[in-house]
C-alpha cells in the first residue's frame, strides 16, 4: 500500500494500537515475572518489528536492547537450518549473535497472516544466573566466553504453538536458579502470545497489508524527523573519550574512543582508535557496540520523536574487528552491558550534547554525563528455609543524572539508557532475599559542581539476615575513572565508592549510623573496582556510593540563592558551597560581600592574577555554553569568551587559547589526569577534562 493513500485517521489509529500492543507487552510480561529484576526495577525489553527486523514501536524500558533484538531476528532469518513457522518462537542470548551479554536473554516470535511473516515480536530481560564459573554469570577470572554461562544462539523454544519442554530444561539446567529462569521464560511466553493475539485482533479490523504499512510509514517518519533535526544542527567533528578500568585480571585502563563526524543529516561514529579487546570480561561484541549507540542516541536525539529504527537510518558506524568495544571470539563479555557497553553510552551522550551545545535551536537540550557506570553487586546462596537465592541489586541506577544546559540534573534520576529508572523497595529486596538494608539515601556532594548542578547519586549500606553467610560478587568500573564528566566547564560528579567492613555489626546495630562508615566498629577496607567475590556475614557491612551526573557550566556564575537551597536539602555540604560555588553561608543565609570576595579570591587562584573587567560584546554571536560564544567571520569559525578574549580563529579548538592547568586528584587511575581549561581575561571555567 502507498503511504501517500492511506488514509491518515485509519494510520493513527493503528499506530497507537500498535504502541498500546507494546505497552501490554510489558504488563504480560511484568504479571508474570516473578523477578524483582523485571516487576520493580523493569530491566527489559519489548517491542515490535517488520519482517525485516526493524523496530517499529519499543517500550520505554532499556533503549540498548531494541537494535540487538533486531540482529537476534536477522540472525534467524539468515539460516538455513531451521524453519520458521507459525506459532514458533526462539530463544537466544549468545552475545556473538545478538545479545548484550549472556545474563540478557532474548525471545522473538513471528507473526503470521495468511501463510507470510507480517510482524515480529521481540522481548529481553536480565537474568540473574544462566550458569557459568561464578554465581550471577558474571566471572571476573574468566579469560574466554566458554566459562561464562550457558550461551544459546538461536534455538526453537515454542514449535508451532507446542513448548519444547526438553529445550527448556536443558537451559534452566544451566542456572543456580532454574525456577526463576524458567518462570522468566514462561513470562516471555506469555509477552510474545499477547503480541500475537494483539495483531492478529489489529488485522482483523484492519487488513495485514495496512497493518504492515502503518509500521513502515511510522519507522520513515522518524527517519524524517531525524534527518530535519540533523540538518539543524551545526557540521562538525566531535572527538570524546571515556575510560574503564581493571579487566577482572589487572588494573589496566582502557580507551573508549569516538570521533562523531556530522554532515548534513548523516552521522559517523568512528570508534577505530578504542583500546584492543581485553583478555578479561569486560569486553563487548559488535552486537553490544550497536546497543551502546543505541542507548545512547535515543533519549539524546530522539527527543518528541517517536522512537524506532527511524533514528538509525541516519546512523553509520566504523570500527574493526578486535577492538574491546568489537570482541572477537571466544572473547569473555559477560560484564558487558556494565562496562564497555555502558561506557560507548558515555561518549555517544556527550558528542551528540556537544553538537546540540553548539546548535542555536536545541542547545537547552545539551547534557553533560548521568550515572556513568553501573557498580554491580549480586548476592547468592542458601536462604533461612534451605533454597538457593539470588538477587541482582539494581539499585545502583540510582545514580545522578547529567546537569542540562537549562536546568540541574535529577537526583538519583539514573542513566539515560532507562528512561523511567526504577528500583525495587526496600522492603520487596528484604523480603525476596535474606538482605538487610542499614541506609539507603541521597549523599552529598557527589553530584557535578557548575552552574548547573549534576543530579545527586544515591548510596546504601546492607548485610546479610536471617541466615549467617552469603556470597557477594561486587564489581564496577568508575571507582578510579569519574565517568560522569561535566560539560563546557561542569564538574565531573563523583566516583564510585565501595567500603568493606569486617565485623562492623560484631556489638550489634548501631543506634545512629554515622555518615561515614569507617566511623564505625570493624576492619574497614576501601575496595576498588573489580574485589570479586566475598563472603559476607551478618557480622558485616557492604556500602556503596555511585557516580552522580556530570555538572554544566562554571560552578562560580551559579546562583547563591541556589547554592544555599542546595546546602539546606542535604545536596551539598558548606564545605563545598565556599570552596567550589563561592558561595559563602552564615546560618541559614548568604553574605553576599563574603561571596563575591570569595569568588574573586578564585578567579585570582585560577589566573594567577587579578581578572580583567568583563566588557560584554557587543556582537552578538551564536551561545556555547555559558561563557563561550561561536562567530562566524571571514577566517571561518572564531570562538571568544564572554569576556571578550579571542580562544579561537578558523576552527572551533578554542582549548588552544584558553589558559590550562593540570592536576591530580588523589583515588584518580595512575594513567589519568585531569586538566582546567580557563579564560585568560576573566578566570571563568570552561573546561574539565579527563585524559
Amino acid at each position: 500500500m502507498s503511504i501517500d493513500l492511506m488514509d491518515p485517521i485509519a494510520y493513527e489509529v493503528v499506530r497507537n494500537r500498535l504502541l498500546a500492543i507494546t505497552e501490554e507487552m510489558r504488563i504480560a510480561l511484568q504479571s508474570v515475572s516473578g523477578s524483582p529484576t523485571v516487576t520493580e526495577a523493569t530491566d527489559f525489553f519489548t517491542g515490535l518489528y517488520l519482517p525485516d527486523g526493524s523496530f517499529a514501536t519499543m517500550g520505554h524500558q532499556v533503549t540498548h536492547e531494541a537494535a540487538p533484538v533486531g540482529t537476534f531476528i536477522r540472525h534467524l532469518q539468515r539460516r538455513k537450518t531451521v524453519d520458521i513457522r507459525e506459532g514458533d518462537m526462539f530463544i537466544g542470548n549468545d552475545p556473538y549473535v545478538g545479545a548484550l551479554h549472556q545474563n540478557d536473554v532474548q525471545m522473538a516470535a513471528p507473526i503470521f497472516r495468511d501463510g507470510e511473516i507480517v510482524a515480529w515480536a521481540g522481548v529481553m530481560a536480565h537474568e540473574t544466573d544462566v550458569g557459568g564459573m561464578d554465581f550471577a554469570s558474571w566471572s571476573p577470572k574468566a579469560r574466554e566466553v566458554y566459562q561464562e554461562g550457558l550461551r544459546i544462539p538461536a534455538v526453537k523454544l515454542v514449535d508451532r504453538g507446542e513448548l519444547r519442554e526438553d529445550v527448556l530444561e536443558l537451559i534452566v539446567t544451566a542456572s543456580r536458579l532454574p525456577e526463576a529462569l524458567g518462570l522468566d521464560i514462561r513470562a516471555f511466553i506469555a509477552t510474545l502470545n499477547v503480541a500475537n493475539a494483539r495483531l492478529q485482533n489489529l488485522m482483523d479490523r484492519q487488513t495485514a497489508e495496512f497493518v504492515m504499512a502503518t509500521m513502515r510509514r511510522m519507522i520513515d517518519e522518524t527517519e524524517q524527523q531525524t534527518r530535519e533535526r540533523l540538518r539543524l544542527m551545526p557540521d562538525g567533528k566531535v572527538h570524546v573519550r571515556d575510560f574503564l578500568e581493571h579487566d577482572g585480571h589487572s588494573n589496566t585502563l582502557y580507551r573508549i574512543d569516538l570521533v562523531l563526524t556530522k554532515t548534513g543529516d548523516h552521522l559517523l561514529f568512528d570508534f577505530g582508535d578504542s583500546s584492543p579487546q581485553s583478555p578479561g570480561f569486560i569486553n563487548a561484541t559488535r552486537a553490544g557496540l550497536m546497543g551502546g549507540i543505541t542507548g545512547g542516541l535515543i533519549p539524546t536525539l530522539g527527543f518528541g520523536i517517536p522512537w524506532n529504527e527511524g533514528l538509525l537510518r541516519p546512523v553509520e558506524i566504523a570500527a574493526p574487528d578486535g577492538l574491546i568495544c568489537t570482541a572477537t571470539h571466544p572473547a569473555p563479555v559477560g560484564s558487558a552491558t556494565v562496562e564497555t557497553i555502558w561506557v560507548v553510552t558515555n561518549v555517544v551522550c556527550r558528542a551528540l550534547s556537544l553538537l546540540l551545545a553548539a546548535s542555536e535551536e536545541f542547545s537547552d537540550r545539551a547534557q553533560a554525563v548521568s550515572s556513568g557506570t553501573m557498580a554491580t553487586l549480586n548476592m547468592g546462596g542458601v536462604n533461612q528455609f534451605g533454597e538457593r537465592f539470588g538477587l541482582h541489586l539494581l539499585d545502583p541506577l540510582a545514580g545522578g543524572s547529567g546537569a542540562y544546559t537549562s536546568r540541574d540534573g535529577i537526583d538519583a534520576g539514573g542513566p539515560p539508557a532507562v528512561p523511567i529508572p526504577s528500583i525495587a523497595d526496600v522492603e520487596t529486596n528484604e523480603q525476596k532475599s535474606p538482605l538487610l538494608y542499614l541506609y539507603r539515601r541521597l549523599r552529598a556532594d557527589t553530584g557535578g559542581a557548575g552552574t548547573r548542578r549534576g543530579g545527586a547519586s544515591a548510596e546504601i549500606a546492607v548485610t546479610v539476615h536471617g541466615v549467617e553467610r552469603a556470597e557477594a560478587l561486587i564489581m564496577t568500573h568508575g571507582a578510579e575513572v569519574p565517568n560522569s564528566v561535566g560539560l563546557l566547564g561542569g564538574h565531573p560528579g563523583s566516583v564510585v565508592r565501595q567500603h568493606f567492613g569486617r565485623g562492623a555489626l560484631e556489638n550489634g546495630y548501631p543506634d545512629r549510623l554515622p555518615h561515614d562508615l569507617g566511623e564505625m566498629a570493624g576492619t574497614w577496607e576501601d575496595l576498588g573496582p573489580k574485589p570479586g567475590r566475598r563472603t559476607i556475614t551478618t557480622k558485616d557491612v557492604f556500602g556503596v556510593s555511585w557516580q552522580g551526573g556530570g555538572g554544566v557550566g562554571d560552578p562560580i556564575l551559579r546562583d547563591p540563592m541556589e547554592v544555599l537551597a542546595d546546602v539546606s536539602s542535604g545536596i551539598v555540604t558548606e564545605q563545598q558551597a565556599e570552596s567550589v560555588y563561592g558561595v559563602v553561608l552564615v546560618g541559614d543565609m548568604v553574605d553576599p560581600e563574603a561571596t563575591e570576595r570569595r569568588r574573586l579570591e578564585i578567579r585570582r587562584e585560577r589566573l594567577g592574577a587579578d581578572p580583567q573587567t568583563q566588557d560584554s560584546d557587543s556582537e552578538e554571536g551564536l551561545p556555547f555554553g555559558p561563557s563561550l560564544n561561536l562567530f562566524r567571520g571571514d577566517a571561518g569559525w572564531e570562538v571568544r569568551s564572554r569576556a571578550g578574549a579571542v580562544l579561537s580563529v578558523g576552527s572551533t579548538r578554542w582549548r588552544e587559547g584558553a589558559l590550562h592547568r593540570d592536576f591530580d586528584l588523589d583515588g584518580l587511575h595512575s594513567d589519568l589526569t585531569m586538566s582546567a581549561f580557563y579564560c585568560p581575561l576573566s578566570g571563568d571555567l570552561l573546561a574539565v577534562d579527563v585524559h
